[in-house]
């Protein structure tokens, strides 16, 4: 059984959202069917990920080389296991806007390495969570100007993570993250175990028992990635949080034992720390699906299937969740009988009325009188239903077509929505495709005004376009 939802950690509770709404296995399907047959513009699409680069001028500019190798890739991707394990920002765990990830590096013979890259729109323009995939090179030539960062980041970085987006790599996903080791139970009552990382003292670094951090993992991840760097001074960062950050070495007691990492030992100007090469946050962090199954909070099929068959089965079973039944009529106390609400040619009706009464009613309630029980409960489903934060969720990760299946489960396909929450719920995230759709043609004039997180949640959840008259 899944414990009790006040010792769960909220990042964890904010992944199984995530892994409830975010990758619909509608998606999924659709993009492993167009892989198999070798359409990966197609897989791209049904992802929602958009394409900035053409093929032929790729190779006109680079070689047909270059575009062999890209095309490899492009092939190999699995663009909704990429979506699935993109870095995510709290409460809602949008993808995280404004980044450029590196996915792919081919090294030229004196020059810069060109990039396979995704990127992520900013914060005002992510309504519908889509990205793009585009290349990218040190001189920046086809680097948008109208993205805030363009330049791959450092701290997050997906080219030596290729397990987490490659379809050929996905077996090595249980040795990557540790998933072979014990877990370490995380006890919620104790403090954040980051103290030993941060003094001159070296644990052994087991001890680290923190839900959020793979260090078990660092020494061996840090390997790869100053040897990817080319860096033999064996010193790399690790960042744990907007303004903490780690210095730490590589240390191997003989030829004979495997590496470990310990604090380093004397503090290093800022103008000697920034350049170090910094863990990027897939090594640095526990994969939030090991962490979930773990605690018992998604079943092993209700992950993606590449994860699910790359993770053992393991830790505890999650609580079974109540059932649901597509269809069921609403049942409303009316004038002292339980009458029904259900789905009749294509909207939402009372069953148990005769028309013309419902029409003499209707007629009735729109001069001032009071309305049946059974028309006040098809109103409020109309404006407010149950299930408004299912369509709100699926809203918030782009499903539009998956909050409209829920909306007409509810409503009935002809339904005709009525002032409320759920109506202006859904203007609100037409309006948020409008500005994603302005930002990627690059016609928005000017950049709109940062907006805190709380307000830009109740902005984007809450609020809708003013209503007329």
């Amino acid at each position: 059984m899944a414990p009790h939802s006040a010792n769960i950690p909220a990042h964890l509770l904010m992944w199984q959202r995530v892994r409830e709404y975010a990758v619909p296995l509608s998606m999924i399907e659709t993009a492993t069917a167009r892989r198999a047959v070798g359409d990966w513009a197609g897989a791209c699409a049904s992802a929602r990920i958009d394409i900035d680069f053409d093929l032929r001028a790729v190779r006109d500019r680079y070689g047909t080389e270059f575009v062999t190798l890209l095309r490899a890739d492009l092939r190999r991707l699995a663009p909704d296991l990429l979506r699935w394990h993109m870095p995510r920002i709290a409460p809602h765990g949008r993808i995280r806007p404004g980044l450029t990830i590196s996915l792919s590096r081919y090294g030229r013979s004196g020059t810069t390495p060109l990039q396979l890259v995704v990127r992520t729109p900013p914060t005002w323009a992510d309504a519908g969570q889509r990205m793009s995939l585009a290349l990218w090179d040190e001189h920046g030539d086809g680097a948008p100007r109208h993205h805030p960062h363009p330049h791959p980041a450092r701290r997050f970085r997906l080219d030596l993570h290729r397990h987490l987006w490659d379809s050929s790599r996905c077996g090595e996903l249980a040795s990557r993250c540790g998933a072979d080791a014990a877990p370490v139970p995380a006890l919620p009552d104790r403090p954040r175990p980051l103290t030993w990382l941060k003094g001159q003292s070296r644990p052994d670094p087991s001890d680290v028992d923190d839900h959020a951090w793979a260090s078990a993992r660092w020494a061996a991840e840090a390997e790869l990635l100053l040897k990817a760097e080319g860096d033999s001074s064996g010193v790399f960062t690790v960042r744990f949080g907007a303004r903490d950050h780690g210095v730490f070495e590589l240390v191997a007691p003989d030829d004979h034992h495997v590496p470990t990492f310990r604090p380093l030992r004397h503090v290093l100007p800022p103008q000697v720390g920034a350049p170090l090469p910094v863990l990027p946050e897939a090594a640095a962090r526990i994969l939030p699906d090991l962490a979930l199954l773990r605690a018992g909070l998604v079943a092993a099929d209700r992950l993606h299937p590449l994860v699910a068959g790359a993770l053992p089965a393991s830790g505890a079973e999650p609580a079974p969740g109540p059932e649901h039944h597509p269809g069921d009529p609403h049942r409303v106390e009316c004038r002292g009988d339980v009458h029904r609400i259900a789905l009749r040619d294509g909207v939402l009706a009372a069953v148990d009325h005769d028309p013309a009464q419902l029409r003499r009613e209707e007629l009735l309630v729109a001069l001032g009188g009071p309305a049946l029980p059974c028309l006040r409960a098809i109103d409020a489903v109309h404006r407010d239903p149950q299930a408004l934060p299912a369509v709100r969720e699926r809203l918030v990760h782009g499903d539009v077509s998956g909050a409209l299946s829920v909306v007409e489960g509810l409503l009935g396909p002809g339904a005709v929505l009525r002032d409320g929450p759920l109506r202006e719920t859904l203007e609100s995230s037409a309006a948020g495709h409008l500005h994603q759709g302005l930002f990627r043609s690059g016609l928005h004039p000017v950049h709109p005004p940062a907006t805190r997180p709380a307000q830009r949640g109740r902005a984007r959840l809450r609020t809708g376009p003013a209503r007329r008259g």
